[in-house]
């Protein structure tokens, strides 16, 4: 049995950027009741990357929505659209993919999202189980349903087109694939973030011209990253990965700015509406510090994705670290074997604790690195390092030392 309509359309609701047609997609869950057969929600990743973060699961948060309604949730995993590559918000020519890259991506994408979704009630398909097949004739009758003047109102395209700055055809075909996969799973609702706009539409159209009913579109927001203004982006290094240890994430929460409290609460969280509203009159109230309401949500995004007791001990770690000035109690070890004294950047790079020299002379000259809590403010100086020296970059990345000796 299905909730009624409109309690159905209350939990879709919330959160919800928009939803294109919304009369639509209440006649698609009309008919799901009245014949009793749930509707097929797809949602596409392409597994450009190896984690997935919490401005991801905004999204896949709402596919549990769907799912808990009684609806088939299908994940799909876009390992033929990965090599293409989503030309969203792109300035410039996507670097294709390997199939190695996609694949090894796409298995972690299959752990992560059992976090959130019932794996149960959760269909995974990789749209390369339909695209990979299509002959060269089928491929030329996708391209034939649509025009290049089209493509063009795209703004992204738009602008690189009046730029000057080249578009690949590979780029031009991507909504017409990801259109194609809602062809292929005659999906009823198709989930995506507001960025995605375009494709979604796309895919209604494809699956008008190819005479599969179109699909009604739920929109989500993004969500900003840790340091406010723009989207959460690992290119950005400003995301909190679902995967990370629980110390990492609630340190992460701990260091956004006041004004996304209230935002991370809402789209991040499963707190109640009433819980939401104290929030926000605890936040309008000068007397409480944003702090504590920080903690909270650092409890509720650890506990959402570990649990309770790993966000307890998340956040016990957090004041020891930076309430008590303390060393963590778990610090990961390197083991080194190196001449004496060495330069302070080779040291931090053999620790893996920077990516480059620069990185290292920067973070020197801003006073984020230190020997034993003793602050390095020379990037030129070479020191002897003791055997179990403590080496901290940063507000959260540390490193013991273990000395192998020759």
């Amino acid at each position: 049995m299905f909730p009624e309509v409109n309690e159905q359309m209350d939990v879709i609701k919330r959160g919800v950027e928009e939803i294109l047609p919304e009369d639509e997609l209440v006649r698609k869950i009309e008919k799901s009741k009245k014949t009793n057969k749930p509707l097929i929600v797809k949602e596409g990743f392409d597994p450009t990357a190896p984690d997935l973060h919490i401005g991801h699961m905004i999204s896949i948060r709402k596919l549990r929505d769907f799912q808990e309604l009684g609806h088939t949730v299908v994940f799909l995993i876009g390992d033929f659209t990965g090599l293409v590559g989503d030309p969203s918000g792109r300035s410039s020519i996507r670097k294709m993919m390997t199939r190695k890259e996609i694949d090894q991506n796409a298995e972690t994408y299959k752990d992560q999202i059992f976090k959130v979704l019932d794996p149960e009630k959760t269909v995974v398909r990789f749209n390369s189980e339909w695209l990979g097949k299509l002959t060269i004739y089928e491929f030329l009758e996708l391209t034939s349903k649509q025009t290049i003047a089209r493509m063009l109102e795209r703004d992204d395209f738009k602008n690189r087109f009046e730029s000057e700055t080249d578009i690949s055809m590979l780029e031009f075909i991507y909504p017409l694939l990801q259109g194609y996969d809602s062809v292929a799973l005659k999906a009823d609702v198709e989930l995506g973030g507001t960025d995605q706009k375009f494709n979604l539409l796309m895919a209604r159209l494809i699956q008008k011209r190819y005479g599969v009913e179109s699909q009604a579109i739920v929109m989500l927001p993004l969500l900003e990253g840790t340091g406010g203004g723009v989207k959460m982006s690992k290119s950005l290094n400003n995301y909190i990965g679902i995967n990370e240890p629980p110390n990492e994430i609630f340190g992460k929460v701990m260091s956004i700015p006041d004004s996304l409290i209230y935002r991370y609460f809402f789209l991040a969280t499963s707190v109640s509406e009433s819980e939401l509203e104290n929030i926000k009159e605890q936040l309008n109230d000068t007397s409480v510090n944003p702090v504590n309401l920080k903690r909270k949500l650092g409890k509720s995004i650890v506990s959402e994705y570990y649990s309770e007791e790993s966000a307890e001990e998340a956040e016990l770690a957090f004041d020891r670290v930076f309430k008590n000035k303390e060393n963590p109690l778990d610090i990961d070890e390197v083991i080194l074997s190196i001449d004496q004294p060495v330069w302070i950047i080779k040291l931090l790079s053999i620790a893996g604790l920077i990516q480059s020299n620069g990185e290292g002379r920067r973070l020197i000259k801003q006073g984020a690195v230190s020997v034993n809590g003793e602050k390095i403010g020379n990037d030129d100086i070479e020191i002897t390092i003791e055997n179990g020296a403590v080496l901290k970059v940063g507000k959260r990345k540390f490193k013991k030392i273990v000395l192998k000796y020759r």
